[in-house]
């Protein structure tokens, strides 16, 4: 392949803006906020998890103690209702009344027994409810702790997004001009080359996999015209020789 020696130098300032280019947009990828906000979104999940169970806990015990509620009030109910009727004399069977009183016995031990579940129940409620309380705090600092990251996040990407904006149009105007099959040999062998497609021979060493080159290879090179594209032996990029080659 055939390409004036200035435009193979211009290759290299293109390879230079390329370069930049892909450490800003790793820059962008590997920011430190984006790892945080990784991790702390997938503890939130686990969080929000625990919440949801505990939020079920929550109702079911709820749901426990209004039953309970109602349990209580019902059997007072009857008995209130049953104190009554023997206060007003209604009751005059002795056998009646004496049954009466087992009953209103019995329903005070029903009334006990309720009353100790529902308290049981209110505690185990209560706890249940800190316990939520508690993933909630935790839920609402972690989505703080996002928002904050996020707004970092926002504001570095935009200023290193700035700079690439810059880049590709001073790439542009780098490669401006240049060979359509050099530009396209060229990203090609940056496709899979590591982002290199193109690299300075200096003083006798490729720059692109910094191997020296050897006696003999650089006797061909010598001899090849420099408007030859000249592909370095171990890695085949594009060698670009300068003053500073040696050769």
């Amino acid at each position: 392949m055939k390409a004036p020696v200035e435009a193979q130098r211009q290759l290299l300032e293109v390879q230079r803006l390329d370069a930049r280019a892909d450490q800003l947009r790793h820059q962008r990828r590997s920011l430190p906020e984006l790892a945080e906000m990784e991790v702390l979104a997938a503890s939130r999940r686990e969080v929000d998890d625990q919440r949801r169970d505990q939020q079920v806990v929550v109702d079911d015990l709820t749901a426990a103690q209004r039953k309970a509620d109602v349990d209580v009030e019902q059997v007072r109910a009857r008995r209130a209702r049953d104190t009554d009727r023997m206060a007003q004399g209604l009751i005059s069977n002795p056998k009646d009344l004496e049954r009466m009183q087992r009953e209103l016995e019995s329903l005070e031990r029903r009334i006990g027994t309720l009353e100790d579940e529902e308290l049981e129940i209110m505690e185990q409620l209560e706890e249940a409810q800190a316990v939520l309380a508690e993933l909630q705090q935790r839920l609402a600092a972690s989505d703080e702790r996002l928002a904050e990251l996020a707004v970092q996040r926002d504001e570095k990407s935009a200023v290193i997004d700035h700079e690439l904006h810059r880049l590709v149009a001073e790439r542009e105007q780098a490669a401006e001009g240049l060979p359509a099959d050099l530009v396209a040999l060229y990203d090609k062998l940056r496709a899979t080359k590591n982002g290199v497609g193109a690299a300075e021979m200096l003083q006798r060493r490729c720059t692109g996999c910094q191997m020296a080159i050897d006696p003999a290879e650089i006797g061909v090179i010598r001899a090849t015209p420099a408007d030859t594209v000249v592909r370095c032996e171990e890695c085949q990029r594009i060698l670009v020789r300068t003053a500073e080659s040696g050769v």
